[in-house]
């Protein structure tokens, strides 16, 4: 998993609430588990006017003008601005797979689902929870200004604007440290692989048997 410390990044609107996870990634798509590759099908169905199916090739496929990710302004964004419950719906690892293969570091949002949310840090996405009000100012600051930007601070826990405010966000301190180093489950695990080893040795040691 990529560290995430610092990103300065585009910021991209999606003005809906309770976007669940089969509109991030469809369920026709869940058949691969390789987590690379979901990047072109993120919001499949609002983002062409076609049906989409795993493995097509969507260099030619017919865009819906209307859909914000095709929308020049917001090209190479990775910064999502969201509305509330985020990530609702199925508990598919997918959503932030697919996020994540897009080019998304970061979410913001007033809510996420629970689900989505610990999903996000495992796969190296922040979500960030921020009150309805400030996300209220941040899409009327990113509509009324072409190429906004947010930069992220995570050892500070700080989203700064263009104009130079810091708006301070909560994250565990555990999650946090994850982010920092790049830590998913699996990196866990392996800064415990010396004492795997020793308790292996030690168990094969005891019981033979089990090994023969």
């Amino acid at each position: 998993m990529d560290k995430l410390e610092n990103l300065t990044g585009i910021v991209a609107p999606l003005d809906r609430a309770n976007v669940d996870t089969d509109a991030i990634i469809p369920k026709q798509f869940l058949k691969s588990i390789k987590r690379t590759g979901f990047g072109p099908f993120l919001f499949d169905e609002w983002r062409y006017l076609d049906h989409g199916e795993p493995d097509m090739d969507c260099s030619g496929r017919p865009l819906n003008p209307e859909f914000v990710l095709n929308q020049p302004r917001y090209a190479g964004a990775t910064v999502l601005l969201a509305r509330d419950n985020f990530g609702c719906g199925s508990s598919r690892e997918h959503a932030p797979w697919a996020l994540l293969d897009y080019g998304f570091r970061v979410v913001v949002a007033p809510s996420f689902a629970d689900i989505f949310y610990n999903n996000c840090f495992k796969n190296g996405i922040l979500p960030v929870v921020l009150d309805g009000a400030t996300v209220e100012r941040l899409f009327a600051a990113v509509e009324a200004s072409e190429g906004y930007t947010l930069t992220l601070d995570l050892p500070a826990q700080t989203l700064t604007t263009p104009d130079g405010e810091a708006i301070a966000f909560e994250v565990d301190a555990f999650r946090k440290h994850c982010l920092l180093e790049g830590l998913d489950d699996i990196g866990l695990t392996l800064q415990q692989v010396d004492a795997i080893r020793e308790f292996e040795g030690r168990h094969k040691a005891a019981n033979p048997w089990l090994f023969d």
